[in-house]
C-alpha cells in the first residue's frame, strides 16, 4: 500500500461507519456528511473503507470517470487485505454487466436493452394494470394491511417473473433470494447467491428444452448462437440481475413514494384529482428518496482527484445516489426538502448515470405510475395505521425503503 503524509492519513480516516442505526436515518446522516464536503471517507457496513461521493456534480463525475471501474481487478489487494474476495463483493452477479466495463459491458447491455425499450415496455401497461387491480381487490376485503407485503412487493415480483418466465410456485423464494442478494456481503449472502444461481441454471435447462415467449428464453437463444454472444455464466448472472433490479428497486420506489404521500396527504389528493401528474410525480419520488440509496462500488484504476480529494489507485468509491439526488439543482423554487408532485423535470440520479444507468428504468416508471395511481383511486381514505416515525426501514445493503408499512384502507 502507498505511504501517506500525516495530513493524507488524517483525511483517509473514516468519518462515519454505515451502521444499521446510521442507515435508519440515512437522509439526515448523509446530509450531515455532505455538509463537510462532497467526498468523505466512510467505513461501509461490510467493513470495507471507501470514499463516499455525496454531491450531485461529483456523483455524476464518479459514475462516468474512465478510471473508476466496476470490475474490482485493480483493487483486489485492498479487498484481500480486508478479508473479502471478488465473488463476495459481487455475490450472484459476478459475470453480469453490473460488474463489467467496456467493451464487455457494451456487449452484454446490447443484448438485453431492446427488451426494456420504452416502446416495448408500454405494451405491458394493460397487464400491469390487471396485476394491480387483482392485488387491490384482495386488499379491499380487509380494513388494514401491510402495504409492502400486500402490494409494493408482489406487484413488481409478478411482473418481472412473468417477463422471465419464472413459475408461480417459485416466486416467494425468488423474493427471499432477491432481498438477500442486495444486503451486506457475507457468507450468508454468498450462500444465497449459490442457491439462486443453482436454481437459475436448472430453469435455464428447462427453458432450453421447452422455449417459451419470455425474456429468459430469448437470452438462451442468444447463448445458443454460434458466435457465443452470451456464456452460460453470463446468462445466469444476467437473469439474477434482472430479478433483483426488476423487483427490489421498484418495491422500495413504491414504499418510499407512499411514505412521502402519507406524510403530505395533500399531495396524494392532488394526484387523485390530477392523474396526469403521475409520470412527473414518479421522478419527484425518486429525487426525494431514491430506492437505490447507493451505487455499486467503483475501483480506482489510477490515481485521480475527485471533489478536491486525492484518490489513490485501488481505492474504493461509492456514490450515494439518494443524497446526490437531494443535492441536484432544480428548475423551480419549490422547497427541495419537500415532496412536490407538480415539480417539472425533477433531476435525480436514482437510476444511476452514464453507461451503467438502469436499463429497466422505463419499466420501473410505468409500474410506479400505474401502481400508485390505482392505489390512490381505490382507497381515497388511505392513512397510516401506526405513527410514520415507527415505520421500520431497511437497515443494511444498497436499498432504501420501509420494511413494513401498515395502513388503514377505509378511513
Amino acid at each position: 500500500m502507498a505511504d501517506y503524509t500525516e495530513a493524507e492519513a488524517v483525511l483517509r480516516r473514516p468519518v462515519a461507519t454505515i451502521t444499521p442505526e446510521f442507515k435508519a436515518r440515512s437522509p439526515v446522516g448523509l446530509a450531515e456528511l455532505r455538509a463537510g464536503g462532497p467526498v468523505r471517507r466512510v467505513r461501509l457496513g461490510s467493513g470495507l473503507e471507501a470514499w463516499a461521493v455525496l454531491s450531485y456534480d461529483e456523483a455524476r463525475t464518479a459514475l462516468t470517470h474512465p478510471h473508476l471501474l466496476t470490475n474490482p481487478e485493480p483493487a483486489l489487494a485492498v479487498l484481500d487485505a480486508a478479508g473479502f474476495t471478488l465473488h463476495k463483493v459481487g455475490a450472484g452477479f459476478g459475470a453480469s454487466m453490473l460488474y463489467s466495463d467496456p467493451p464487455n459491458h457494451t456487449r452484454l447491455r446490447r443484448l438485453v436493452a431492446p427488451t426494456f425499450s420504452a416502446r416495448r415496455i408500454d405494451l405491458l401497461a394493460d397487464r400491469i394494470q390487471m396485476i394491480a387491480d387483482e392485488l387491490l381487490d384482495t386488499m379491499a376485503r380487509q380494513d388494514e394491511v401491510d402495504l409492502v407485503e400486500a402490494y409494493c412487493a408482489p406487484l413488481p415480483m409478478t411482473v418481472i417473473c412473468e417477463l422471465l418466465g419464472v413459475p408461480v410456485e417459485d416466486r416467494a423464494q425468488f423474493r427471499a433470494w432477491s432481498q438477500a442478494l442486495v444486503g451486506i456481503p457475507s457468507p450468508e449472502q454468498r450462500e444465497n447467491g449459490l442457491l439462486f444461481n443453482r436454481y437459475l441454471a436448472g430453469l435455464v435447462e428447462r427453458k432450453r428444452a421447452e422455449p417459451a415467449d419470455d425474456l429468459l428464453s430469448d437470452l438462451i437463444a442468444q447463448h445458443n448462437q454460434e458466435d457465443g454472444q452470451l456464456s452460460l455464466a453470463e446468462l445466469i448472472a444476467m437473469a439474477a440481475l434482472l430479478v433483483v433490479a426488476g423487483h427490489d428497486t421498484t418495491v422500495n420506489l413504491l414504499g418510499n413514494a407512499m411514505m412521502a404521500l402519507l406524510r403530505q396527504p395533500e399531495q396524494a389528493d392532488l394526484l387523485r384529482s390530477r392523474p396526469d401528474l403521475l409520470a412527473r410525480a414518479v421522478d419527484e419520488f425518486l429525487r426525494l428518496d431514491s430506492s437505490v440509496e447507493q451505487s455499486t462500488l467503483r475501483f480506482a484504476q489510477e490515481d485521480l482527484e475527485l471533489g478536491g480529494v486525492q484518490i489513490r489507485r485501488g481505492d474504493l468509491i461509492i456514490a450515494y445516489l439518494g443524497e446526490a439526488s437531494r443535492d441536484a439543482p432544480q428548475d423551480d423554487d419549490a422547497d427541495p426538502a419537500k415532496l412536490d408532485v407538480n415539480r417539472v423535470n425533477a433531476r435525480h440520479l436514482a437510476f444511476g448515470h452514464g453507461i451503467h444507468r438502469c436499463v429497466g428504468a422505463p419499466l420501473a416508471r410505468l409500474e410506479a405510475s400505474i401502481a400508485i395511481g390505482s392505489l390512490l383511486r381505490r382507497f381515497p381514505h388511505l392513512q397510516p395505521a401506526i405513527p410514520l416515525s415507527d415505520v421500520p426501514w431497511i437497515l443494511a445493503g444498497m436499498m432504501r425503503g420501509p420494511q413494513r408499512l401498515p395502513v388503514r384502507l377505509k378511513g
